[in-house]
């Protein structure tokens, strides 16, 4: 079977570095808000073009604690609306929701399936107060134009780029953007750590500022507590074996980007919808998703083919039983994509000969 994604096989590639990290960080003593965190949030903004990052536990704290601040900050009320893309990961509307804000969903751009500048613009209202953007599966949003917009209606942009680690346009990375942007850094992203672990960009001096203090409690000095905070902090392990991934996420990228080449080239189904592909900095590929209206019956030939896949994601979040209040909303562009998609293994360590496989089976599969 040819896995959806190896984390064995790529981190055995970096084995013995990161097994040296781990070491430096056992032999410290210092195990919590350390030097380690210190160097990664340095090497981690200057790699994002940012100039603050700020580690915390996991990619829900990064986008959360972010609209936390902001309304710390009284730059956003309870109530406020929250302009985002409906075919997200629910973690985009937990972090909204979770701070009492309104999640406004919309319909995505059809061929990108990032957040549409057209739909925005007809979201807005008096309450709108922010957008937020995913680079959906690797591939980094319209920026410009939603920049444009945010400048136009005085809105704040908070990034969720937690599947674009190092994507660009126009000179400008991922998290580097908006007004701030939320990173994770779970096992299985393109920057992925030993366990979960998140970080946020911003060039915000006050932002960062409040940041780094409600991720500890809401405090800067110990014992002495600004905000009503929480324990959401980047352990010293995690930020090495961080320091370790990031010194080589560009050579992954490219490799992701060559195996992508080859999959738009060389797949040849009538069935199969691929994605498209316009500026090669733009998109990192963390996934490569293709779209077929007999999704789940082409998972079932691939898969005894000898194909792993993944479904990203099945349920829409307006669909969920945990938003009820959202599951009478009719979005049918995002309602296809959900039935549609289907993700193929997309994994830096895959060998030609196992590319050749996947080809192979996709374009004999007869949805």
């Amino acid at each position: 079977m040819i896995p959806f994604l190896d984390l064995k096989g790529i981190n055995a590639e970096l084995r013995d570095e990161l097994l040296e990290a781990c070491a430096r960080v056992i032999d410290s003593g210092w195990y919590i808000s350390g030097s380690e965190l210190r160097a990664f949030e340095q090497e981690y903004a200057a790699y994002c073009g940012s100039r603050h990052c700020i580690g915390v536990a996991n990619g829900l704290d990064a986008l959360s604690l972010t609209l936390r601040a902001w309304i710390e900050l009284d730059r956003v009320r309870e109530g406020d609306e929250v302009i985002v893309p409906a075919n997200t990961y629910i973690a985009t509307l937990l972090a909204i929701t979770e701070n009492g804000l309104v999640p406004v969903l919309v319909e995505p751009d059809n061929t990108s399936f990032n957040l549409s500048p057209r739909s925005v613009t007809s979201a807005l209202t008096r309450r709108t107060r922010a957008i937020l953007p995913v680079h959906l599966y690797g591939r980094l949003a319209a920026m410009p134009e939603l920049m444009k917009i945010a400048e136009q209606h005085d809105l704040l942009v908070l990034e969720d780029a937690a599947q674009g680690h190092g994507a660009s346009l126009e000179g400008r990375k991922a998290g580097n953007w908006g007004n701030a942007a939320g990173f994770s850094f779970y096992p299985g992203k393109n920057l992925g750590a030993l366990g979960d672990a998140g970080a946020i960009t911003t060039s915000d001096e006050e932002l960062a500022e409040t940041l780094q203090a409600l991720r500890n409690y809401g405090s800067h000095v110990k014992y002495r507590n600004l905000y009503q905070g929480l324990n959401s902090r980047l352990d010293e392990i995690q930020a090495a074996m961080l320091r370790v991934k990031l010194k080589h996420l560009d050579e992954q990228t490219a490799q992701r980007r060559r195996i992508a080449r080859r999959y738009l080239d060389e797949i040849d189904n009538a069935a199969i919808r691929l994605p498209e592909w316009q500026r090669e900095e733009e998109h990192v590929w963390h996934l490569f998703v293709i779209r077929c209206q007999q999704r789940d019956h082409l998972q079932k030939q691939l898969d005894r083919a000898g194909v792993q896949t993944m479904i990203h994601y099945p349920i829409a979040p307006h669909k969920q039983k945990a938003y009820p209040q959202f599951n009478h909303i009719e979005l049918p562009i995002t309602e296809r994509i959900h039935e549609e998609v289907l993700s193929l293994p997309m994994d830096p360590s895959l060998s030609p000969e196992q590319v050749d496989r996947v080809i192979e089976a996709v374009n004999r599969a007869c949805p």
